[in-house]
């Protein structure tokens, strides 16, 4: 499926146990900047609890996930992260550098409405699937573009919206640095990459 859910097992476990049915062993995947896949069985099921599941629960039981205390101050860390990328799109723009993106992407288009941008801080987003060129970014009206693009515009910065593919990227289009062009992302804080 291509739409993704982030739960946590506590959450998942809830859900499971709703439906007669409970995990019994997990794997950490780095897929989407971390993911679980879990192994689920019917409740009576002889399966035994692996430690891999056991101590993921503790880690998770550890950072208050069960409980509104875990997630206290979440507002004001997301804002944080907004304010400071806005921040260096203000210094961008009033030093006359040319911001651009990479990734057409759920998450970085979510990202970028919440942050209230538009074609006057991002001039186009470069995205390898040929469905989503020649269209725009939802909500920002930003132009998306095939990645050769980025040649002859030649962005100052280069946006990267997956952050979590942010290597990958970075090893396909390192010739922006041909014409001084420089990475960023901004999760989980704004940082250009030299």
């Amino acid at each position: 499926h291509e739409h993704y859910s982030y739960l946590s097992l506590l959450a998942v476990e809830r859900v499971l146990r709703a439906n007669g049915l409970r995990p019994f062993d997990v794997e950490l995947l780095p897929t989407h900047g971390g993911s679980l896949r879990l192994f689920c069985a019917h409740e009576a099921s002889s399966h035994q609890e692996t430690q891999a599941l056991k101590d993921l629960r503790a880690r998770e039981h550890a950072a208050n996930l069960d409980t509104l205390t875990g997630y206290q101050g979440f507002t004001a860390r997301v804002e944080a992260v907004r304010a400071d990328f806005l921040a260096f799109l203000a210094k961008a723009k009033a030093e006359g550098k040319s911001v651009a993106a990479y990734g057409a992407a759920a998450k970085g288009n979510t990202f970028l409405n919440y942050a209230g941008v538009g074609t006057g801080d991002i001039v186009a987003v470069f995205d390898a699937n040929p469905h989503k060129q020649d269209h725009y970014m939802p909500g920002s009206h930003i132009p998306i573009h095939a990645p050769a693009k980025v040649d002859e515009i030649r962005p100052d910065y280069l946006l990267i919206l997956p952050w979590n593919l942010k290597d990958e990227i970075m090893g396909q289009l390192a010739h922006i640095s041909d014409w001084g062009g420089r990475f960023v992302t901004a999760s989980p804080e704004t940082k250009v990459i030299s």
